[in-house]
């Protein structure tokens, strides 16, 4: 028998773990301000100590029986913190004052929210109003449920007949019927499928638009008009006449019933100019105002046995750390947000065009937190200008030195390179290296792959492919 050998080693693992409190505060801190409640709603279901503030109501000192010293003193910490907590809280009210029937007003906001109809809701009322056999609805309503956001269906039929045993000619009959519905359109396989669809629906069978689309659609991607004139026959302003009439048509008939999850936006902060100055207000309508519940105090100053004593504590320190954290969240975000004002004034005076290079290592070190605090704080969080309503990350950009020594960030270079697109001869687009020299007159010299990269980032095409014939 081989002689067995055990050797033992012994190695050394550094890991920085995060305390679950700290966790919590993170969170709180990343939170937009309407998940906020809900989040603070679960805390409070599963800390019986901690209650909203209906009214103003002080809290009161504590006394509890000699044996736990430790606890008092603690206790009298919570006091002192809740008494902050208020006077915070009553100096925001003072900021933006809220009124009694604030939170009906939020509830009416909510209760309001209706529940979008999706495409496939949409198109199975119009199935169920069909005089169509049952055996072809529900072939029909398998394959909505195959029809993707954009409203085509392009899954391959022949292989779901093999697959599902459906003979091909009802899956075809199938999908006939699903193409009659509303939007027109909807159930194509392709883009090409989709406009031949609302082309024969408006009676162009047999039009030029038709064999433009149905032979020629690459070539009206790119805007190749003479190339498809002289395919066909036709004048290149015949073409361009009848390609204005298929860019009416509608490439994604379905995406009028997806569901934008950013239809409503609660700014977290709101600056407006007060005087010569910006003033930076905290949208705290929605913060929960917290407090330990007196109940569960006046069980402690009444001597409650050992165990129920242990838990009221850790629920009580648990609560403590919540309503300290929220009143942070409050600061940091506060604080940021008026560092980004003091560095935007130009923005906020002027519009988007003037707005600033900034990074948040810059903002970091003056308000004297971690980067990565920064970066958690602004994400998801809106601030209201005059000029609309932004998310804080829109305020951190990159940029240039122009030749006069201003700083201009990325966001102002790609507005003015819309601006030059958009003032352009149709006829004779600028070409990427055209747009670098035409910059390079404003004081801007950027690079002509740089250009390339800021006008497929603002969805505009090559020039070659802008050109009008």
């Amino acid at each position: 028998m081989p002689e067995q050998r055990f050797d033992q080693s012994q190695s050394l693992l550094q890991q920085q773990t995060i305390a679950p409190q700290m966790q919590q505060s993170l969170q709180l801190l990343q939170t937009p301000t309407l998940e906020l409640r809900h989040l603070v709603q679960q805390e409070m279901e599963g800390n019986p100590t901690l209650e909203e503030e209906s009214t103003d109501v002080s809290l009161d000192e504590a006394s509890t029986p000699g044996e736990d010293d430790e606890f008092d003193k603690e206790f009298a910490e919570l006091s002192q913190l809740d008494e902050e907590w208020r006077e915070y809280m009553q100096q925001s009210r003072v900021a933006s004052p809220r009124r009694d029937d604030a939170d009906e007003r939020y509830q009416f906001v909510m209760d309001s929210i209706v529940e979008p109809i999706t495409l496939q809701d949409h198109l199975m009322n119009q199935l169920h109003f069909t005089d169509a056999a049952k055996d072809l609805q529900d072939i029909a309503g398998m394959l909505i449920g195959n029809i993707d956001e954009t409203g085509f269906l392009s899954i391959d039929l022949e292989e779901l007949s093999f697959d599902l045993g459906i003979p091909f000619d009802d899956l075809e009959e199938a999908r006939a019927l699903i193409q009659s519905f509303d939007p027109v359109g909807v159930g194509a396989s392709d883009l090409r499928d989709c406009l031949l669809i609302q082309l024969e629906r408006l009676g162009k069978h047999h039009s030029l638009e038709y064999r433009i689309v149905d032979h020629h659609l690459d070539d009206l991607a790119r805007k190749r008009y003479p190339q498809i004139g002289k395919k066909l026959s036709v004048a290149p302003e015949q073409i361009t006449k009848s390609a204005e009439f298929i860019a009416t048509l509608d490439p994604r008939p379905g995406s009028r019933f997806r569901v934008d999850n950013n239809t409503y936006v609660n700014p977290d902060v709101a600056v407006e100019r007060i005087g010569d100055e910006w003033v930076v207000t905290m949208n705290d309508e929605q913060i929960p105002r917290l407090r330990i519940s007196n109940t569960y105090k006046d069980m402690m100053a009444a001597g409650s046995g050992r165990d129920a004593r242990a838990y009221i504590r850790d629920k009580i320190r648990a609560g403590k750390f919540l309503i300290k954290s929220i009143h942070q969240r409050q600061q940091t975000i506060k604080s940021i947000a008026m560092e980004i004002v003091q560095r935007q004034v130009e923005f906020l005076e002027r519009g988007s065009s003037k707005l600033k290079p900034m990074n948040m290592a810059q903002i970091a070190e003056v308000v004297g937190v971690h980067e990565t605090t920064v970066s958690r704080a602004v994400s998801g969080k809106y601030i209201s200008t005059p000029h609309g309503v932004f998310e804080m990350k829109y305020f951190f950009t990159t940029g240039y030195e122009t030749e006069n020594g201003e700083t201009m960030s990325n966001t102002s270079v790609k507005r003015t390179l819309g601006e030059l697109i958009g003032a352009e001869n149709p006829k004779k687009p600028l070409s990427d290296q055209k747009l670098v020299e035409e910059l390079e007159k404003k004081g801007l010299k950027i690079a002509r792959r740089t250009v390339a990269k800021y006008r497929e980032e603002l969805n505009i095409l090559p020039s070659h492919m802008r050109r009008s014939y």
